[in-house]
């Protein structure tokens, strides 16, 4: 087990996601950063499939109940082990009773910690993402973490890809243009390809933008939205939805991230800049 001393801000069990779902109004929810969660399963050698621990703005601890591999990746917050400073996209073995705890942000806003096999929670619809009202949206003080016991094989701890921390420092988000963007006018098209910043008001549902676009449109009738859809809203408000938002929505679809891009923009905190730009053919 990882028992889960301190959860910090905001900390939950995620994987690739509940899709196939989505006639049913169910989010596809899953990890924030999906690139990043990936990589710490690659590194521990696991399927694509494993649940990890998503961890935002550090803050949290937790203690190894058994001896296990692991491996933490995404945004960078000081961690260490039984005071032990550990490096992220590397492969560590804890031993049972040794504590993991975050420090000082060096960039990020999202942790991924991923243990050999994976996270063993409940599957529901083929998922161990959150569920509404049949998984906890977040971890409590207290919870118990199932895992396995495992060792990690010496070659792999000394694994350490080279991650570019510009990944996670550039403003820029791969886009394509939304349904509704031909109605837009010239004007409104060229303001939306500069410099946003992220406002306060962001979640796993949605991340509003600070600055405002003119708007005229007529709302649409609801149609479906994915994550990285950017809506208009009426009063100009631009919202970039993320994992977990709604299967539809009512407001124009302006803009539409790539994969890439919803991986980066979840790795933004309030303030920062970004800017969004058209993908090449």
């Amino acid at each position: 087990m990882i028992k889960v001393i301190q959860p910090g801000v905001h900390c939950s069990i995620q994987d690739r996601g509940r899709v196939g779902h989505a006639r049913l109004g169910i989010p596809i929810a899953g990890s924030m950063d999906a690139q990043s969660a990936a990589l710490g399963n690659k590194l521990l050698g696991n399927d694509a499939d494993a649940a990890v621990t998503e961890i935002t703005f550090g803050l949290g601890r937790f203690q190894f109940t058994k001896s296990c591999a692991f491996s933490l990746t995404g945004a960078d917050f000081s961690a260490t082990l039984d005071g032990r400073p550990l490096k992220p996209n590397q492969v560590y073995q804890a031993a049972a009773r040794e504590t993991m705890g975050f420090g000082k942000r060096q960039f990020g806003a999202r942790v991924y910690l991923s243990v050999a096999a994976g996270i063993r929670s409940n599957l529901v619809l083929g998922s161990r993402s959150y569920f509404p009202g049949m998984t906890p949206n977040r971890l409590e003080s207290g919870d118990c973490l199932p895992i396995q016991e495992s060792s990690a094989d010496p070659f792999d701890t000394q694994l350490q890809p080279a991650i570019e921390h510009q990944e996670f420092l550039s403003a820029s988000l791969e886009c394509t243009p939304g349904p509704e963007f031909r109605l837009l006018n010239l004007e409104q098209q060229t303001r939306l390809f500069r410099s946003f910043s992220v406002s306060v008001d962001n979640n796993r549902v949605g991340y509003r933008l600070v600055e405002s676009l003119n708007n005229e449109l007529e709302p649409i009738l609801t149609s479906a939205v994915l994550p990285g859809t950017v809506q208009l809203t009426p009063d100009g408000t631009l919202i970039i939805l993320m994992r977990d938002a709604p299967v539809t929505g009512g407001y124009p679809r302006v803009l539409q991230l790539s994969e890439s891009a919803i991986c980066r923009v979840s790795q933004k905190i309030a303030r920062d800049p970004i800017r969004f730009q058209l993908k090449r053919n």
